[in-house]
Order: C-alpha cells, then structure tokens, then sequence
C-alpha cells in the first residue's frame, strides 16, 4: 500500500514522474545504478516514460527502500516512510525543521534551504531581479532585507511558493539530469519564466551542482525529496491560489 503522503502521486503528470524517476535509476554518467530495481520490471517497460502515473506504487516504494538499511528493508518488505525520508535529507542538508511539523511544512523548509543558501552567494543585480520577478515587496533591496523578504513570502504560501518551488526543483534537474522541467504554465507564469532560465536560474543551478552530497543514497533521496515537493506544490496550487490568478494548466515545452 502507497505512503499516505505519496499517494498524490498517481495523480500527477508523467513528465513530472519521469524526472523523479530518473532520479531514482540513473546515476550521474547516465547509466542504471547498480542497487535500483526498478528498469528491470514489466512494469517500467510498459509505462516509462509516457504513463508513469499507473505506477506510482512502484516509484514510491523503490525511492523509500533508498532511504532504509538493505537488510532492514528485506526484514520489514519495505522501505522506510516517506516522512523519515524526507526528514533524513533534511538533516543532511543542515535544514532547519521541526520533525514534528506537517510534510508540507518539512518540504517547505527543505525549498527554502536551497534557495537561501544560493542566494547567499548571488550579486545584488540577481537577487533584486528574483524579488522583482517573484512579485515579493521589500523596503529595501540589501541582501539581508531581500532574504528576509523570500522568507516571509514562503511562509504565507501561493503562487509565491509555487514559483519558488518551481526555480529550485528546475535547477536541480538541469544540474543533475542535463534538462529542465516540462512546465505548466498559465497567464500568470509567462510573466517572469524567464527567472529559472536566466541568471537566477543558472544560479541556483551553479550552486547545486558544485554541491558535493556524501552518500549514494543521499544523491537520490535529496533530489528526489526536492521534486516531490515541486509535484506536491504544484498539485495543490489551485487551492491556494485565488481566483485572480485563473490557475489554468497546460504544457509547455
């Protein structure tokens, strides 16, 4: 049976999957990792990449089993949950959380994190630009002030959070797989889609990719854990969003 707080994702776009599941199988040069199993299964065959969503079940216990012991996982027929997962990155990441917040909120941090740090490390020009593009205001524009102001934007949520989400987990599959994310996209995102392809964008991706993550399974669970929280963003944006957004999806390649 599906992890409750992965169960969303047999609902979700196959092209969003696919990015998650490369993660899972695909080591850095490409190639299927030695310890994934999921490439060998009928299952894959029949549904990679198009129609992942019929095996989300799949997905997600192959991605848990990353996050627990290989003779624990055979003892107990399954992975660890997905919460521990996600806390684990977290911790190896240096994020601070409270592990007995929501997932959502644990998700949330774990997006600001990454964010934060790389804009630690941006130019004044590039870090008044994200603010401008998030739409996010601010009495000042010192980098102190514009963190602060990134900050409380993620903490109200919406759009705000949505684009966020979107930046950081787009950097992270350019840097790791070679390519973006399949964007949705409505009125409302063309207006600063050019933020996670510019030097924003590049940034986050610069920052990512000099991130030297100890661990074979860390360097599936941490991005993977960053793609589920864009996915869950994402599926829940038309609940946050209000009506004057008019939150109408379609692809955009």
């Amino acid at each position: 049976m599906i992890d409750k707080d992965l169960a969303f994702l047999a609902s979700a776009s196959s092209s969003d999957l696919r990015v998650l599941v490369d993660y899972i199988t695909l080591d850095k040069s490409g190639s299927p990792r030695m310890t994934e199993t999921l490439t060998t299964t009928k299952e894959y065959k029949m549904y990679y990449p198009d129609r992942l969503e019929k095996m989300a079940d799949s997905i997600a216990d192959e991605l848990q089993r990353f996050g627990g012991n290989t003779f624990a996982n055979i003892i107990r027929g399954h992975g660890v949950s997905y919460k521990s997962l996600l806390c684990g990155a977290c911790k190896k990441m240096k994020v601070s959380f409270n592990k007995n917040s929501s997932v959502e909120t644990i998700e949330i941090c774990l997006l600001q994190s990454v964010l934060l740090k790389t804009m630690e490390d941006m130019s004044d020009s590039d870090l008044k630009n994200l603010i401008e593009e998030l739409d996010i205001r601010t009495t000042s524009f010192t980098k102190q002030a514009m963190m602060a102001a990134v900050q409380s934007a993620i903490r109200i949520g919406g759009f705000t959070s949505y684009k966020i989400a979107v930046i950081v987990a787009n950097a992270v599959a350019r840097a790791l797989l070679g390519r973006g994310l399949s964007f949705a996209a409505n009125a409302a995102l063309t207006r600063w889609i050019g933020v996670f392809a510019g030097p924003v964008g590049w940034a986050v991706t610069i920052a990512w990719t000099a991130l030297d993550i100890a661990g074979p399974a860390y360097r599936v669970t941490i991005p993977s854990v960053i793609q589920i929280a864009y996915m869950r963003i994402k599926a829940n944006a038309p609940k946050q969003i209000g009506s004057g957004d008019s939150f109408v999806m379609y692809e955009n390649a």
